[in-house]
């Protein structure tokens, strides 16, 4: 449906004016793996703009680093460890598929705990536990217990369901487009953010995940500075989730509002 027709029928969402969630192509960027570093977590902070950053449980800054984040009004996530093939070693609160219901949920229940005002949760590597929809569904069903959160699939396999069972428990979910320094190399980032702007332009939306390289932030802090120019627009998360999900309305193939006020009669 048109979204003037769903404010017709159904009234405007609460924060989010139908214009808006039909405006700019909007990219979102995770920062993943806060917490093992604290100078290169702090200048990943410093970042211009609603950046989000993911921050693996237990690691020696991470705690800090989330309270700095908040202060400065950034979006705060959970990274979350999940077991990978073949077996690469994980850290503090790893799900895994050796793990009973109980302490799976348990683990990642005193994960969320252990970082302050989560909103979100993406995978840690994940390329085998991403695999499996019973392992998927435990984590949905833990996230939907603390209302509001969503969930970010990761995409380190191609044969992930996480994305697919999120919205099966009607969760705010979404996925990776563009990994943005799988190589280290400025240009190569500068590139790869490129190709994160094109699939906006294109989708509407795109979801960038990046790490706190030195080289990440550097190209990072000089293109979000220039974002005007591209034509996009820089948003949490939980924002492009949100308008996503509005421009939902906006389907070519939605029926007219002419056709919605004769279904009424």
């Amino acid at each position: 449906m048109g979204w003037l027709a769903a404010v017709l029928l159904f009234g405007a969402s609460p924060g989010v004016h139908p214009a808006e969630a039909a405006a700019t192509p909007l990219i979102a960027i995770i920062i993943d793996d806060m917490g093992n570093q604290r100078a290169l977590g702090r200048d990943a902070l410093a970042l211009p703009g609603p950046v989000t950053y993911a921050f693996l449980p237990f690691t020696p800054h991470a705690a800090p680093l989330a309270r700095e984040a908040r202060t400065k009004r950034k979006e705060i996530m959970l990274h979350l460890p999940m077991a990978s093939h073949p077996g690469m070693p994980l850290g503090p609160a790893a799900l895994d598929l050796h793990m009973t219901e109980r302490e799976f949920k348990s683990t990642l229940e005193a994960a969320l705990e252990s970082l302050p005002d989560v909103r979100g949760v993406n995978n840690h590597m994940g390329s085998l536990l991403t695999r499996h929809p019973g392992a998927m569904r435990w984590v949905m069903e833990t996230l939907q217990s603390s209302e509001g959160l969503y969930f970010v699939d990761s995409r380190t396999t191609v044969a992930t369901v996480a994305e697919q069972v999120a919205k099966e428990h009607r969760l705010p979910s979404g996925r990776r487009d563009v990994f943005l320094d799988n190589a280290r190399h400025p240009e190569m980032i500068r590139a790869q953010f490129a190709r994160l702007v094109n699939r906006a332009r294109k989708n509407g939306t795109a979801i960038g995940i990046g790490h706190p390289y030195p080289e990440t932030i550097a190209v990072l802090r000089d293109q979000l500075t220039h974002l005007d120019r591209r034509g996009v627009r820089l948003v949490s998360v939980s924002r492009l989730l949100e308008l996503q999900e509005k421009r939902e309305w906006q389907e070519p193939s939605s029926p007219s509002l002419k056709v919605v006020k004769n279904s009424k009669q």
